[in-house]
């Protein structure tokens, strides 16, 4: 199994919290694992990434607010999310470049309410 396969998805008012978690399985030196997030009519796009040696980036509009980790197996990635906005609201894909090569998780639902 190489797909990875993501958690933690659901329903919080503005101004919550959720902690999502993807499975990555077989990550190594090359890998790259990413969040992206695709809202209902937009195009998908990213939101956070980190290298397998520990290096991030975030998108501007979740600067401050997201924290992307993983954990010290390099086999499950997070993304906590605070200070959830409406604007938040969207299916989020978890992306594992391995080595070049891109796999795909199915997604999991994120819905912030006013």
């Amino acid at each position: 199994q190489v797909q990875p396969v993501e958690s933690g998805g659901g329903s919080v008012q503005a101004g919550g919290s959720l902690r999502l978690s993807c499975s990555v399985p077989r990550s190594t030196y090359c890998s790259l694992m990413s969040w992206y997030r695709q809202a209902p009519g937009k195009a998908r796009e990213l939101v956070s990434f980190i290298h397998y040696f520990g290096g991030t980036n975030y998108a501007d509009s979740v600067k401050g607010r997201f924290t992307i980790s993983q954990d010290n197996t390099k086999n499950t990635l997070f993304l906590q999310m605070d200070s959830l906005k409406p604007e938040d609201t969207a299916m989020y894909y978890c992306n594992h470049n391995r080595c070049g090569t891109d796999y795909w998780g199915q997604g999991t639902q994120v819905t912030v309410s006013s």
